[in-house]
C-alpha cells in the first residue's frame, strides 16, 4: 500500500511520537541496571529497557521506509525541541514506585493502543504493532503486579505510590492527546479513534488505581493546537547523557 504524501507525512508525526516515547522510557529504564530492589528486579528492568529501546527502533525503521530518514541520526543528533516525546517519557527515573506506575500507565495504554494499530489498512504498520503487542505481554502483567504490591506493602511504600500518582497521572492527558495529523489518519483506516483511545485507557487504569484506593488527582492541561510542541525541563538533560557518545566524534559514521 502506497500512502498519499500528506498521509505519509503525517504517518511520520506519529510514528516519531510512538518511538520518542519509547526511547527515552526505555533510557530511564536502562539507568536501574545495577540498582534494582532486587537481583531478579535487575534483570527484569534492564529486559524491559531493552524491549522500549527495541520498539523504538521498529517504529523509526517504519518511518525510514516512508521518508528516507537515518533512525540513529534522529536518535543522537536531534535536540530536545525537535523530539516529540510525551510529559510522562520525560520525567526523571525517580523511586522505584514512581517507576512502576510510570511503567504500568504506559504499558496500559501500549495494551489498547496496539490493539487498534493491530487492525491498520497499511499492513507495515499492522504487523509492526502485532509483533511489538506480543513482547509488550510481560510488561503489563510485571508492572501492574509491582502497582498492586507497593500499594498494598510497608506504609512507606504506600507513601511513595501516593506520591507517584501526583506526578504521573494529571500526565496522561497529554500523552492520549491526539497530534494535529491523526484525524487524517484515522479517516483512512491507517490508525485508531483518539477519543475511544484515552476513554479505554483512562477506564482501564483509573479502575485499577481505584481499586487499590488511591485518589486521582486532576489531568493537567493540555496545550491547544499540538499537544507535543513543548517539551519538559527534563528531556534536555537526558539527551545530553544518552547522545553523549555518538556525539563525541563528529565524523564517526558507526559504532
Amino acid at each position: 500500500m502506497t500512502l498519499a504524501p500528506e498521509l505519509s507525512a503525517a504517518l511520520v508525526e506519529r510514528l516519531t511520537a510512538f518511538a520518542d516515547d519509547e526511547l527515552v522510557l526505555g533510557h530511564h529504564q536502562a539507568g536501574w541496571t545495577g540498582h534494582a530492589p532486587l537481583l531478579e528486579e535487575d534483570i527484569a528492568i534492564a529486559n524491559v529497557a531493552q524491549d522500549e529501546i527495541g520498539h523504538a527502533v521498529a517504529w523509526l525503521e517504519l518511518r525510514a521506509a516512508l521518508d528516507g530518514s537515518d533512525p540513529d541520526r534522529l536518535v543522537f543528533f536531534r535536540a530536545a525541541s525537535d523530539y516529540r516525546s510525551a510529559w510522562l517519557s520525560e520525567q526523571p527515573r525517580g523511586d522505584w514506585a514512581f517507576t512502576m506506575l510510570r511503567q504500568y500507565l504506559f504499558d496500559a495504554y501500549e495494551a489498547e493502543l496496539l490493539a487498534r494499530l493491530s487492525a491498520s489498512s497499511y499492513r507495515p504498520l499492522a504487523d509492526t504493532a502485532a509483533k511489538v503487542a506480543r513482547e509488550e505481554l510481560f510488561h503489563l502483567r510485571h508492572s501492574r503486579l509491582w502497582v498492586e504490591r507497593l500499594a498494598h506493602g510497608t506504609d512507606e511504600s504506600r507513601d511513595r505510590l501516593v506520591s507517584a500518582v501526583a506526578v504521573a497521572w494529571p500526565l496522561m492527558a497529554q500523552l492520549l492527546a491526539p497530534l494535529p495529523q491523526d484525524a487524517a489518519l484515522e479517516a483512512a483506516g491507517i490508525t485508531y479513534s483518539s477519543r475511544d483511545l484515552e476513554e479505554s485507557v483512562v477506564a482501564a487504569t483509573s479502575a485499577e488505581l481505584v481499586r487499590h484506593g488511591f485518589a486521582l488527582p486532576p489531568f493537567a492541561p493540555v496545550p491547544a493546537g499540538d499537544p507535543r510542541a513543548l517539551r519538559t525541563e527534563h528531556l534536555a538533560p537526558t539527551l545530553l547523557v544518552m547522545q553523549s557518545v555518538a556525539r563525541s566524534d563528529a565524523d564517526a559514521q558507526a559504532w
